[in-house]
This record gives structure tokens, sequence and C-alpha cells, in this order.
């Protein structure tokens, strides 16, 4: 746990009970101040209870008095579409609003580091895809280099719960739009900025809020490197504001598809190959066709995003290598869950959306597509220029009818479940293809969330695989 520094004695509120809240309630106790706890749902503020916390009705006309900060969960709104009524109390107030983000940045350094000869440092992922596969792999690749580090964030623990660093540690953030738009610290040594998308708009009040949330983690403290994924416009503004010149190498360009050769520090890929350049002269090239747990040019991104980060961390490039061939992938994502008489079978159930589905069906050249769920505005016809690859869909769920509509010419099958679909897929398919779970669509109809319906994908090509 990280004690959190600056609120010993004092009245601190914590909305949200979720992982976050609960773990920022004890950090905050931790660190001597007093925490109160409210949550607008009652199972949520029974399960606190249960807990042992004691709550504190934070909707109160005086909620707020003597009150030094509210500490919000990353899931509450704090602006758009609207703020929760909670926090219009706050703002009402003057009291300040933070994140468990922030007071992690206030808190991280101790004492202790005047004794270290390395001073721990701080890795921070976002984007719209690709941050969590991407902060994955860093963490690994320090793992296999044998350097101490934890990963923590919007993946693994929550950041407040992580334990005080070790001499010449690295702590790798997972962080989204919505935790780096209100953090009042934001001071990572290295930040890395994958690539965007539209996505949570709502919530950003359109792609110029959804941006500069994500450019909040750049912007807010400097970090002393900035990994940026200049394939998208967004990406190559941000890479120009953060540098001095092209030859600037505390930034680093990174692509996917495109030739870097021209700036100071620079890795991309390009038909399989990870090349990395410094100063108009290429300095290592590395082989990704044969990495198995990154599949797919997106994949390829997050290999060159993570590759980067840790050759700033001074990981050679030999090592970086061995530790991608060692990587499994994360589950839900592109996560090869079986093979059979040449047959592959990926899940990649986090592929929600239109964008992440595209990446998806790119990454392989002949794909029995296992696609449907609660289909977002504009149902698929976003994926019609990538149903090259599709040698048939098996459609599922709410949505299977609708999409079924926007395939065109794409052989498809209307299979509702799971189930029947990973059964019809497996019969149908041939050696060098693959049976593909990609569903750009949400969950919701058929799963409580899009791990649920992964894992029922698994399952249900373990139960084909052991037929």
């Amino acid at each position: 746990m990280i004690p959190v520094k600056g609120y010993a004695g004092a009245k601190v509120a914590v909305l949200g009970l979720g992982r976050s809240g609960l773990a920022t309630a004890r950090a905050l106790t931790a660190g001597g101040a007093t925490a109160l706890l409210w949550d607008d749902s009652p199972e949520a503020r029974a399960k606190a209870e249960a807990d042992g916390f004691e709550l504190t009705d934070l909707t109160r006309q005086t909620a707020f008095d003597d009150v030094a900060v509210l500490i919000t969960s990353p899931g509450i709104p704090h602006l758009y579409p609207s703020p929760n009524k909670v926090i219009s109390r706050a703002l009402e107030a003057g009291v300040p609003v933070d994140n468990d983000i922030g007071l992690f940045f206030r808190s991280f350094a101790t004492a202790d580091w005047d004794d270290f000869e390395t001073a721990p440092r701080v890795v921070c992922v976002t984007g719209s895809n690709g941050k969590s596969t991407t902060t994955a792999l860093i963490h690994h690749i320090l793992d296999v280099a044998g350097r101490p580090c934890q990963m923590a964030g919007n993946i693994g623990k929550g950041v407040l719960s992580i334990d005080p660093a070790q001499d010449g540690e690295v702590v790798v953030l997972e962080l989204s739009s919505y935790q780096t738009d209100l953090a009042r610290a934001l001071t990572p040594d290295i930040a890395v900025f994958t690539n965007l998308s539209p996505d949570h708009l709502d919530r950003h009040n359109g792609m110029g809020g959804y941006f500069a949330a994500k450019r909040r983690l750049f912007a807010e403290g400097g970090p002393d490197r900035a990994v940026i994924g200049v394939d998208e416009v967004e990406g190559q503004f941000l890479a120009n504001q953060m540098g001095m010149g092209p030859l600037d190498d505390r930034v680093i360009r990174i692509s996917s598809g495109q030739k870097l050769d021209q700036f100071g520090w620079s890795v991309f890929a390009r038909k399989g190959f990870l090349s990395e350049w410094r100063k108009g002269r290429q300095v290592a090239s590395l082989d990704l066709r044969n990495v198995s747990g990154l599949p797919g040019a997106h994949n390829h991104q997050n290999a060159c995003a993570a590759y980067a980060a840790c050759r700033a961390l001074g990981v050679a490039p030999k090592m970086i290598e061995g530790a991608l061939h060692s990587f499994a992938g994360l589950p839900h994502r592109s996560q090869m869950v079986g093979e059979r008489d040449g047959v592959r079978f990926v899940n990649d159930s986090k592929a929600t959306n239109v964008d992440s589905a595209a990446k998806a069906l790119q990454a392989f050249p002949a794909i029995r597509w296992i696609a449907g769920g609660m289909g977002k505005d504009g149902g698929i016809a976003g994926l019609a220029p990538h149903l090259g690859a599709v040698v048939k869909a098996y459609l599922i769920g709410h949505s299977a009818r609708d999409f079924a509509l926007q395939l065109g010419d794409t052989p498809h099958e209307i299979c509702e479940t799971m189930a029947s679909a990973v059964t019809r897929a497996a019969a149908d398919a041939l050696p060098g293809e693959v049976v593909l779970l990609a569903p750009a669509a949400a969950s919701f109809d058929q799963y409580p969330n899009f791990e649920k319906r992964g894992d029922d994908f698994v399952a249900q090509v373990h139960a084909v695989l052991a037929g």
C-alpha cells in the first residue's frame, strides 16, 4: 500500500466504493486522514460496511463542511454529460476534486529514496486501443530483464494498492481518459500514447475533449521521455508539441506502417519487422512475424510502444526480443486459445467496437469470424473495408440479424449462441484458417462483461478440442 501524504488529520471524502475507492480509503487512513465514504449504490455501501468501513452521506447539504478534498472513482462523471450530484456539491463548495492517480503521484516518493542507488521510475500508458497489452508487455519485458517492477492502474491492482518502491524499481501504469482527465498530479518519467480513435465521446463532450484528456498526461508534468504513436493526426500534433524539433530525442515516435527515419529517435514496424532508428541511422531490428502473442499490425504497434519505453529505461534490444517471444498476450485480447489440424482459435472479446474489431480482422489472412452482441451506433458498417479476409461470419446475440444485413456478399450464418457459433465455425474451418471471436459489439445482451463472453468462447473451444 502507498500511504497518502498531505492529508494527515484532515477529512477526505471518497466517492465510489469499488476496487479503487476502497483502496483509496485504506491508503488515506494509513496516511493519517479521516476518510468519509459514500457510493450512490446501496449494494456498494453494504459491501463497504461489511468490510469494516463507516459511511458518510455525501449528498447532505453540510457534507463538505471542513472537507479538504473529494476523491472520486474514474467511472463517475465529473463534468460531461453532467457531474454526479455529489461532485456538483463539491464544486459548488469549492472543495478540490481529485482521484487516486493524483494521490499516487503526490505520495509515491519517500525519504527512503535518498538511500537508493537508482531512483524508482514511473511509466504511464494511455491511448484508445492497445494500452492494456502495451502496459502488460512493458511489465513483462522488465520482469524478464530482471528489473524490479509493478503493474497497476486500469489493469491489475489499484495504484494505491501497490507496494512502496524498491531501489531501481519501475512502476508501469495503464491510465484511461477518465483517470488522466481529473488527476491533479501527473508526473510520469516516461509517458506513452498509443493511438486515438473515437470512444467515450459522451463523457468528454466530443473528440476534442477526449484527446484533451489523454494529452494531460504529457502536458501537466512533462515526462522525461514521450513515446507517441503518430499514425493519427492527434499523435503527430502531440509529438510536435512535445519536441523542440525533429531531432529532439526526448520524443520517440512510433508507427505501425510508416517509415520514420528522419527523427532523433523512432521505432516503427513494417512488413513484420520492428526497426529502431537514432539520428538517421538504424540501430536495431527485430522480426515480429513469429511472435505468437502479438499477431497483426495493431499488436506490432503495441510492440513498438513497449520496445521504445523499455529502451528508454536502458533495456538492450536482444533482451527485449527474447521477452517478446515469451509474452503470452492478455486474456480476451488476441489470445491464442488453441489449435487443431492447422486451425487456430483466437479470443479477442475485448474488440467491443468497430475500430478494435477492424484491427483484429486485419491480423489474419483467412478468418471464420464470430461477431455480434449488443451492437453500437452504426453497427458494423464501418467494417466493410476490412472483410476481405473473412471466409464466413457466425453471428450471435441481440444484433445478429442487424449485422447480417450489413455484411454484403460476405457469407454468414446466424448462430445466436456462442456454443453454436464455435461448433459451426470449427466444423467449417480448413487448415490455415483462424476461428476469431471479435464481436464488434458490447456483451450486455448475453454476458455481464466482455471477460465473461471471452471465457465462454474459451470454454466452448476447449470443449470442441476435447471432442
